[in-house]
């Protein structure tokens, strides 16, 4: 039987073959990781920005990057501007899936809130 190889100069990824025999993962979710593992750390990591580069629509991409989440390779965080308002997101991508424990990071503020107390309740009776 005839062997091919291909020679790689340029243009290729060097990745874990962990995602890839996982055998939990949709054939979707390994995709979109390898190709986000394969894109450079300053692209548009955006539902839209990776709907552009591929033929799935946003819905798509987005149940396969809540399946990543679920399956520990991907750790996403909302970022907020100076007024309060989402601003975007950071992901942060692993190879190897994180520990469970290590992918829920909380980063907002526990508000506690004060409900005033009525010293007497009114209850209106209806009539039909």
């Amino acid at each position: 039987m005839a062997v091919f190889r291909v020679e790689k100069n340029s243009g290729y990824t060097v990745m874990s073959n962990h995602h890839l025999r996982n055998r939990a993962l949709s054939l979707k979710a390994k995709g979109l990781l390898s190709q986000m593992l394969s894109l450079p750390e300053d692209w548009d990591y955006t539902l839209q920005g990776l709907a552009r580069i591929n033929r799935e629509s946003i819905d798509a991409i987005r149940q396969a990057i809540r399946e990543l989440e679920q399956a520990g390779y991907i750790q996403r965080s909302r970022e907020r501007d100076e007024k309060g308002r989402l601003r975007g997101a950071d992901y942060v991508i692993f190879e190897l899936p994180q520990p469970f424990l290590h992918r829920f990071h909380l980063h907002w503020k526990i508000q506690r809130w004060r409900i005033p107390r009525r010293k007497t309740l009114r209850w209106k009776i209806q009539c039909n």
